[in-house]
């Protein structure tokens, strides 16, 4: 009904009406800029050395090459270190890390919104006081935390600090929220158990809010080079953003370390945005639901 009475407004029209001009005229200049800086990282990538110090800096590659990846690949294969076991320890962290933190904050926020418990509104309180806090603000009691639970040089080291996300379980519990409290009631007396109500009443509705997370908690984890700095000693046990962060900085001070950094950048990006990719649609979804809330 909603999508019938914009289109009859030519709000959103099926097909291109002149009615829409002028939001292309005020979106295409903001879109261009949001895209200049994915450009820039692909251009950067593959310029050759000459371009990548020229004066003025040039943003578009002129002569494209793989020299910097093939100069990135010789460092790889000379520092006798396994490429494969920094690229394992990223994916194994990764998927475990994104898994527990979308169903870590998929449970409290349905807990949070649907359930009757004592302390509940103290809590939702301090999930909302944490949004304020930033990352370098805990990471001296967080460090504590890890080094007093035996979990350095662990791989939880690596995922448990990651899988808190006040901001996610903020987001869901919004999406919960919109779940009409009759259909939980009807399964509650239709026999339904929580579980069932949260696995087939309540996860199809937020399934937006939950691919949003997704991708935060990849982008978190998968880009995270702190981990490996503060509690992992064990050189097997660090992830691949550190091991990129290492080698470029390694040559850093040279031009050639200059070039593999730019190819480094363009390794570590391209997950992140073929994720997105494939999951915009969701993200979209959940931006267009929280501006209604």
């Amino acid at each position: 009904m909603a999508s019938a009475s914009f289109q009859g407004t030519k709000i959103n029209p099926t097909r291109l009406h002149r009615s829409q001009l002028p939001f292309f005229m005020f979106l295409i200049p903001f879109a261009t800029l949001m895209i200049l800086p994915i450009l820039f990282i692909f251009n950067h990538a593959f310029k050759p050395r000459s371009e990548l110090f020229a004066y003025p800096p040039r943003f578009f590659v002129r002569n494209p090459t793989f020299d910097n990846f093939n100069e990135l690949s010789r460092l790889v294969s000379a520092s006798g270190v396994p490429f494969s076991r920094y690229l394992v320890n990223s994916l194994l962290v990764t998927i475990i890390g994104v898994t527990l933190a979308i169903f870590i904050t998929a449970f409290s926020a349905y807990a949070l919104s649907k359930l009757k418990f004592r302390g509940k509104k103290l809590l939702f309180e301090i999930n909302t006081l944490a949004l304020m806090f930033v990352p370098i603000a805990v990471q001296i009691p967080r460090y504590l935390i890890i080094a007093r639970s035996g979990l350095i040089d662990t791989y939880a080291a690596h995922i448990l600090p990651m899988i808190v996300m006040p901001v996610a379980m903020f987001l869901i519990k919004q999406f919960i929220d919109q779940t009409p409290n009759e259909i939980i009631e009807s399964a509650k007396i239709d026999g339904a158990s929580e579980m069932q109500i949260f696995f087939k009443i309540v996860l199809p509705v937020i399934a937006p809010a939950i691919a949003t997370v997704g991708i935060l908690a990849f982008q978190i984890i998968w880009n995270d080079v702190s981990t490996s700095v503060l509690y992992i000693n064990d050189e097997s046990k660090r992830t691949l953003a550190f091991y990129m962060q290492s080698l470029t900085s390694i040559q850093g001070n040279n031009v050639a370390g200059q070039g593999m950094a730019a190819a480094a950048s363009l390794i570590m990006f391209v997950p992140n945005l073929v994720l997105f990719v494939f999951l915009q649609g969701k993200v979209m979804n959940t931006m267009a639901h929280s501006g209604i809330k």
